[in-house]
């Protein structure tokens, strides 16, 4: 059974239009996750959600989704002209949802409650590269991440769309300061720092690992790195330059799941 659906106010549309901008989506403590995909993850998980939005013309894709909304969520019929105000998806799936932002955990909290492995993220920009790193850290069961100052917002609606709404399933804590953060993991967690120049292949540790990576541009600085463990280099015979730093992380994720 559909949901009554609702028309949204002027001020209602604004507001939710300014939602690109990532220091509005913070002043106001939510965020946008668009497409089907990312929306079935979330209304799978217990993450606060606000107001679902449909798009009337793209019934097909949302019927399903929406009837089985929980009935304390609103959902808004946006009409066309709106939603491109709102969506940055080029060829929409007419639903999004207005997810409240979770409240920053305190490190040690964060560190506390990590049981297992952590991928640690040193000043990601790439939106796209983040979302598929926080994809891969699920299939691995890297279920705690942390992403330090400096980097891309995950609830930037492009990581989000990458992800395919895997970060909903995820332990997060944001805008990190490393150099404060790191000796601290390194009580509980065996520290393999990324290094695309030397290091050990990547190879099963029978310990908890937090694995730290960094950008394309400029991987992690050595000033992080000298506080590893342990370097990780990954060997390659052919001519490419190198690796994308999401097919990296996959590689290192993986032999992280060998025991």
């Amino acid at each position: 059974m559909q949901p009554e659906f609702l028309s949204a106010s002027q001020a209602q549309l604004k507001r939710w239009a300014r939602l690109h901008d990532n220091k509005f989506r913070h002043t106001e403590g939510i965020f946008l996750a668009e497409g089907v995909k990312v929306v079935e993850e979330l209304l799978s998980t217990d993450w606060p959600t606000e107001a679902i939005l449909v798009l009337p013309e793209k019934i097909k894709y949302w019927e399903k989704l929406t009837a089985k909304a929980h009935n304390n969520i609103p959902v808004y019929q946006i009409t066309g002209a709106d939603w491109k105000k709102i969506s940055q998806d080029k060829e929409p799936e007419g639903i999004m949802a207005l997810v409240a932002l979770p409240a920053e955990a305190k490190l040690a909290d964060f560190l506390a409650s990590a049981s297992g492995n952590i991928l640690i993220l040193h000043e990601i920009n790439n939106p796209a590269n983040l979302g598929s790193l926080l994809r891969s850290a699920l299939w691995f069961g890297f279920t705690d991440i942390i992403i330090s100052a400096n980097s891309v917002d995950y609830t930037n609606p492009k990581a989000i769309r990458a992800s395919m709404g895997v970060l909903f399933h995820l332990n997060i804590a944001s805008d990190i300061d490393l150099t404060v953060a790191l000796p601290q993991i390194k009580k509980t967690h065996y520290l393999v720092g990324s290094n695309v120049r030397k290091g050990l292949p990547p190879h099963p540790l029978r310990r908890k690992i937090a694995l730290l990576l960094g950008s394309e541009s400029h991987g992690v600085p050595d000033g992080l790195l000298s506080g590893a463990d342990e370097l990780w280099c990954i060997p390659g015979g052919g001519k490419a330059e190198s690796l994308s730093l999401p097919q990296a992380a996959a590689i290192m994720m993986y032999e992280c799941t060998k025991k």
